[in-house]
């Protein structure tokens, strides 16, 4: 038997133009286009951000619970830039990451841990 560990999303039309239905373990949410955006849903550009930024909010708070660090609190802010001349491509990917509960020292190695991953 294999470890290998195989996530699905499904997604489909929704009958709008631009937008997009994808579900996962029966969660179901929109995401429109990039070059379509609405203002009351994501956009696929994102949900790509969003799953990088909470990915570091979620690994770093349950890392710190199981070591015994004391991270009361943590929010991660991320900016992708696409340059006009290729909206296709991220040029570049920031990411701030806030803290509360820990000093410097243990909030660098707690966003280490995720950087290491």
């Amino acid at each position: 038997m294999s470890d290998d560990k195989i996530e699905v999303v499904h997604s489909s039309s929704s009958g709008t133009i631009g937008r997009a239905f994808n579900e996962g373990h029966g969660v179901r949410i929109p995401l429109d286009s990039s070059s379509r955006p609405q203002p009351d849903t994501l956009t696929n550009s994102e949900a790509f951000l969003g799953a990088i930024s909470s990915c570091g909010v979620t690994l770093i708070e349950m890392h710190a619970k199981e070591t015994g660090v004391p991270l009361a609190r943590m929010d991660v802010t991320i900016e992708g830039t696409r340059l006009a001349a290729e909206q296709t491509r991220y040029a570049r990917i920031a990411l701030a990451f806030r803290l509360a509960g820990v000093d410097q020292e243990q909030a660098e190695a707690l966003v280490e841990v995720w950087r290491g991953r």
